[in-house]
């Protein structure tokens, strides 16, 4: 190696030596770090279908119970007239067997009356017995059909309690073409189209409230037993070239730990157990944003 050489090395190692104490030796007052996360609702379609009408966009700011969806309830509508129409039938039926069952009852009381008249002649010996078994069979003939009338009623009492039963479903599954926003907040992403069909579960978009968000952190086990739930703690983001300090509340603590989750090569950062907490942050400007990194301070200061 020549002498030149050796003394650009030299050059090099020295500028690049306070560089690396101020590194090592900067302490910026933070405890834990971590980044914000939201709480995001996927709202998934619940029935079959194309898409009629699809009313969210990226970004837009969408109220609880608003209009999201509609999908298209042709042939939902038209199996629900067809349950109608089926109820319809089974209801006149029963209004029938009820009219028959009135006609039987009237016939039992007169074949019941004509049984026991012709009983009471025959103890006179003033019937025969051939009149006995007549009035017998007709009073025994009425009772069999009016216990038949009334197997038949209670059949098509379960037959209309069915019939019920699917026309609530259709009604139901018409219901269901219609895509109602469940949560307030910011429409993060949109998966379907207008025109596009759908199924059952699949993701029509994603929402989350973005005025408050959640900075997840982790901290030693050392840490953790000066960490409660409700305390409030300084939360710092970059700012231009500076920082911003903000005021968040601890909303959430481990009950146990896990491995340190940032990508560390070395075997003892590997083996460090940490948990892992979350902090509640207010964002009414809205400078704060999913994955933003952060930092936090255990020592709260007076936010102005």
């Amino acid at each position: 190696m020549s002498t030149a050489h050796r003394s650009l090395r030299r050059a090099a190692a020295a500028l690049l030596l306070p560089a690396v104490v101020v590194a090592c030796g900067r302490d910026d007052g933070a405890d834990a770090y971590g980044n914000f996360e939201a709480i995001e609702t996927v709202v998934a379609a619940q029935t079959s279908g194309p898409i009629e009408r699809f009313l969210v966009v990226e970004g837009q700011q969408i109220a609880a119970g608003a209009l999201a969806a509609v999908l298209d309830s042709t042939t939902l509508s038209l199996d629900q007239r067809q349950m109608s129409a089926q109820r319809a039938a089974v209801s006149a039926r029963l209004a029938e067997l009820d009219e028959q069952l009135g006609v039987l009852e009237v016939q039992r009381e007169i074949a019941s009356r004509a049984y026991d008249r012709v009983m009471r002649l025959s103890a006179q010996q003033a019937a025969t017995a051939q009149q006995v078994d007549q009035a017998e069979r007709e009073h025994r003939t009425v009772l069999a059909q009016l216990e038949a009338a009334r197997a038949q009623r209670r059949s098509i009492t379960l037959e209309t309690a069915a019939v019920e039963a699917r026309v609530a479903q259709a009604r139901d599954r018409v219901s269901r073409t219609t895509v109602m926003n469940p949560v307030a907040g910011t429409v993060l992403a949109v998966y379907a189209r207008v025109g596009e069909v759908v199924g059952p579960g699949q993701p029509l978009y994603k929402v989350a409230a973005l005025d408050t968000l959640e900075l997840r952190a982790y901290v030693s086990g050392d840490q953790l037993g000066g960490v409660r739930l409700g305390q409030v703690v300084d939360v710092r983001i970059t700012q231009g070239d500076g920082l911003t300090t903000l005021q968040g509340t601890v909303s959430w603590i481990a009950s146990q730990s896990e491995f340190t989750p940032t990508p560390v090569q070395t075997r003892d950062e590997r083996s460090d157990l940490v948990y892992a907490i979350k902090v509640r942050v207010p964002n009414p400007n809205g400078v704060l944003k999913i994955g933003m990194p952060a930092d936090l301070s255990f020592t709260a200061s007076q936010v102005p």
